[in-house]
Protein backbone atom coordinates (compact mmCIF):
# COMPACT_ATOMS: atom_id res chain seq x y z
CA UNK A 1 0.00 0.00 0.00
CA UNK A 2 1.45 3.23 -0.90
CA UNK A 3 1.91 6.06 2.10
CA UNK A 4 4.52 8.39 3.79
CA UNK A 5 6.77 8.20 6.48
CA UNK A 6 5.95 10.95 9.25
CA UNK A 7 6.38 12.37 12.56
CA UNK A 8 3.87 12.95 15.46
CA UNK A 9 3.80 16.49 16.27
CA UNK A 10 1.39 15.96 19.29
CA UNK A 11 -2.40 15.39 20.45
CA UNK A 12 -5.30 18.51 19.94
CA UNK A 13 -8.74 18.82 19.51
CA UNK A 14 -11.07 20.08 16.88
CA UNK A 15 -15.07 20.42 16.76
CA UNK A 16 -16.89 18.57 14.69
CA UNK A 17 -19.74 20.12 12.70
CA UNK A 18 -22.49 18.34 15.00
CA UNK A 19 -20.48 20.69 17.46
CA UNK A 20 -18.78 17.90 19.77
CA UNK A 21 -15.16 17.91 20.80
CA UNK A 22 -12.85 15.41 18.25
CA UNK A 23 -9.97 14.30 20.08
CA UNK A 24 -6.98 14.22 16.72
CA UNK A 25 -3.19 13.91 15.96
CA UNK A 26 -1.44 15.85 14.15
CA UNK A 27 1.03 13.98 11.97
CA UNK A 28 3.80 15.76 9.74
CA UNK A 29 3.67 13.38 6.60
CA UNK A 30 6.87 13.81 4.70
CA UNK A 31 7.71 15.13 2.37
CA UNK A 32 9.66 11.64 1.29
CA UNK A 33 11.99 11.38 -1.19
CA UNK A 34 12.17 7.97 -3.46
CA UNK A 35 16.20 6.39 -2.78
CA UNK A 36 15.42 3.13 -4.24
CA UNK A 37 12.92 1.71 -6.78
CA UNK A 38 12.57 -2.65 -6.45
CA UNK A 39 11.55 -4.55 -9.28
CA UNK A 40 10.85 -7.77 -9.83
CA UNK A 41 12.95 -8.43 -12.63
CA UNK A 42 15.56 -7.49 -10.49
CA UNK A 43 14.69 -8.24 -6.74
CA UNK A 44 11.69 -10.28 -7.07
CA UNK A 45 9.16 -7.75 -5.59
CA UNK A 46 8.10 -3.97 -6.41
CA UNK A 47 8.50 -1.72 -3.91
CA UNK A 48 9.25 1.78 -3.49
CA UNK A 49 11.79 3.32 -1.18
CA UNK A 50 11.28 6.43 0.47
CA UNK A 51 13.33 8.66 3.03
CA UNK A 52 12.82 11.12 4.97
CA UNK A 53 14.21 13.69 7.65
CA UNK A 54 17.13 15.42 7.21
CA UNK A 55 20.48 14.12 8.88
CA UNK A 56 24.44 15.52 8.46
CA UNK A 57 26.77 13.87 6.55
CA UNK A 58 29.18 13.32 9.75
CA UNK A 59 26.50 11.02 10.89
CA UNK A 60 25.93 9.18 7.27
CA UNK A 61 27.78 6.04 6.78
CA UNK A 62 29.46 5.97 3.72
CA UNK A 63 27.57 3.45 1.80
CA UNK A 64 24.54 4.74 2.96
CA UNK A 65 26.14 8.28 1.36
CA UNK A 66 26.75 6.43 -1.65
CA UNK A 67 23.12 5.22 -1.78
CA UNK A 68 21.48 8.75 -1.11
CA UNK A 69 24.34 10.49 -4.14
CA UNK A 70 22.69 7.86 -6.06
CA UNK A 71 19.36 9.32 -5.88
CA UNK A 72 20.78 13.01 -6.01
CA UNK A 73 19.44 13.95 -2.82
CA UNK A 74 20.81 14.77 0.53
CA UNK A 75 21.51 11.94 3.98
CA UNK A 76 18.22 11.45 5.40
CA UNK A 77 17.82 9.60 8.42
CA UNK A 78 14.27 7.26 8.03
CA UNK A 79 14.09 5.04 5.68
CA UNK A 80 11.09 2.78 4.50
CA UNK A 81 9.90 0.82 1.56
CA UNK A 82 6.26 0.87 0.62
CA UNK A 83 4.26 -1.10 -1.81
CA UNK A 84 4.73 0.05 -5.42
CA UNK A 85 1.20 1.72 -6.55
CA UNK A 86 1.42 5.18 -5.87
CA UNK A 87 -0.85 7.33 -7.73
CA UNK A 88 1.60 8.78 -9.90
CA UNK A 89 4.96 6.55 -11.39
CA UNK A 90 8.08 7.46 -9.46
CA UNK A 91 11.37 7.41 -10.14
CA UNK A 92 14.56 8.20 -8.27
CA UNK A 93 14.76 11.50 -6.53
CA UNK A 94 11.40 12.44 -6.98
CA UNK A 95 9.78 14.15 -3.83
CA UNK A 96 6.62 12.63 -2.16
CA UNK A 97 3.98 14.98 -0.64
CA UNK A 98 0.63 14.31 1.19
CA UNK A 99 -1.17 15.82 -1.87
CA UNK A 100 0.33 12.67 -3.59
CA UNK A 101 -1.04 10.06 -1.32
CA UNK A 102 -4.04 11.58 0.81
CA UNK A 103 -6.32 12.80 -1.87
CA UNK A 104 -9.64 14.15 -1.14
CA UNK A 105 -11.74 10.77 -1.58
CA UNK A 106 -9.24 9.09 0.93
CA UNK A 107 -11.17 8.79 4.41
CA UNK A 108 -9.14 6.22 6.16
CA UNK A 109 -5.49 5.00 6.98
CA UNK A 110 -3.11 2.82 9.27
CA UNK A 111 -0.64 4.53 11.69
CA UNK A 112 2.58 2.44 12.99
CA UNK A 113 4.90 3.33 15.65
CA UNK A 114 6.94 2.51 18.08
CA UNK A 115 4.95 2.54 21.49
CA UNK A 116 6.63 4.69 24.46
CA UNK A 117 8.71 2.52 26.84
CA UNK A 118 7.41 2.04 30.27
CA UNK A 119 11.06 0.39 31.71
CA UNK A 120 10.19 -2.59 33.95
CA UNK A 121 6.98 -3.30 35.22
CA UNK A 122 4.75 -5.53 37.58
CA UNK A 123 2.45 -7.66 36.36
CA UNK A 124 -0.62 -5.53 37.56
CA UNK A 125 0.25 -2.37 35.03
CA UNK A 126 2.03 -4.89 32.84
CA UNK A 127 -1.18 -7.38 32.39
CA UNK A 128 -3.86 -5.83 34.20
CA UNK A 129 -3.54 -8.55 37.38
CA UNK A 130 -5.76 -8.06 40.68
CA UNK A 131 -3.02 -8.07 43.16
CA UNK A 132 -3.29 -10.37 45.88
CA UNK A 133 -6.49 -9.13 47.61
CA UNK A 134 -7.35 -6.81 50.06
CA UNK A 135 -5.35 -5.84 53.11
CA UNK A 136 -6.43 -8.40 55.17
CA UNK A 137 -5.15 -11.81 56.25
CA UNK A 138 -1.55 -10.43 57.02
CA UNK A 139 -1.23 -8.07 53.95
CA UNK A 140 1.33 -5.45 54.72
CA UNK A 141 3.35 -4.95 51.43
CA UNK A 142 1.76 -7.68 49.11
CA UNK A 143 -1.02 -6.11 47.52
CA UNK A 144 0.66 -5.94 43.67
CA UNK A 145 2.51 -9.01 43.67
CA UNK A 146 1.47 -11.73 41.24
CA UNK A 147 0.95 -14.17 43.83
CA UNK A 148 0.56 -18.22 43.56
CA UNK A 149 1.61 -19.67 40.31
CA UNK A 150 3.24 -23.06 40.03
CA UNK A 151 1.31 -25.91 39.35
CA UNK A 152 1.19 -29.10 41.97
CA UNK A 153 3.28 -31.66 42.18
CA UNK A 154 3.64 -32.50 38.80
CA UNK A 155 4.84 -30.35 36.49
CA UNK A 156 6.22 -29.11 39.18
CA UNK A 157 7.55 -25.51 37.20
CA UNK A 158 5.76 -22.55 35.74
CA UNK A 159 5.18 -23.12 32.26
CA UNK A 160 6.84 -21.33 29.80
CA UNK A 161 4.80 -18.09 28.55
CA UNK A 162 3.38 -17.14 31.87
CA UNK A 163 2.71 -13.08 32.29
CA UNK A 164 5.00 -12.23 34.34
CA UNK A 165 7.09 -8.87 34.89
CA UNK A 166 9.51 -7.64 32.42
CA UNK A 167 10.07 -4.93 30.64
CA UNK A 168 6.98 -3.08 28.68
CA UNK A 169 6.50 -0.58 25.50
CA UNK A 170 8.84 -0.13 23.09
CA UNK A 171 7.13 -2.46 20.57
CA UNK A 172 6.04 -1.75 17.18
CA UNK A 173 1.99 -1.15 17.27
CA UNK A 174 -0.09 -0.11 14.48
CA UNK A 175 -3.33 1.24 14.58
CA UNK A 176 -5.96 0.21 11.67
CA UNK A 177 -8.48 2.63 10.56
CA UNK A 178 -8.24 6.37 11.78
CA UNK A 179 -10.30 8.77 10.04
CA UNK A 180 -8.64 11.59 8.32
CA UNK A 181 -9.67 14.74 9.77
CA UNK A 182 -8.03 17.01 7.95
CA UNK A 183 -5.27 17.35 5.16
CA UNK A 184 -2.76 20.73 5.19
CA UNK A 185 -1.02 20.49 2.22
CA UNK A 186 1.21 23.11 2.58
CA UNK A 187 2.38 22.71 6.00
CA UNK A 188 2.84 18.16 5.56
CA UNK A 189 0.52 17.96 7.97
CA UNK A 190 -2.59 14.97 8.28
CA UNK A 191 -4.84 15.64 11.23
CA UNK A 192 -6.72 12.10 12.12
CA UNK A 193 -8.98 11.15 14.68
CA UNK A 194 -7.64 9.59 17.78
CA UNK A 195 -4.15 8.90 19.43
CA UNK A 196 -1.10 7.34 17.86
CA UNK A 197 1.23 4.90 19.26
CA UNK A 198 5.05 6.39 20.36
CA UNK A 199 5.89 10.45 22.26
CA UNK A 200 6.22 13.24 20.41
CA UNK A 201 8.74 13.91 17.79
CA UNK A 202 8.84 10.20 16.92
CA UNK A 203 8.69 8.31 13.16
CA UNK A 204 5.39 7.19 12.33
CA UNK A 205 4.49 5.35 9.02
CA UNK A 206 0.45 6.42 7.64
CA UNK A 207 -0.90 4.15 4.91
CA UNK A 208 -3.36 4.49 2.60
Amino acid sequence: MPGLIGKKIGMTSVFGADGKNIPCTVIEAGPCVVTQIRTVEKDGYAAVQLAYDEQKEKHTSGGLMGHFKKAQTTPKRKLVEFGNDFIKELQLGDTVTVTDVFHDQLEWVDVTGISKGKGFQGVVKRHGFAGVGGQTHGQHNRLRAPGSMGASSWPSRVFKGKRLAGRMGGDQVKILNLRIIKVIPENNLVIVKGSIPGAKGSYVIVEE
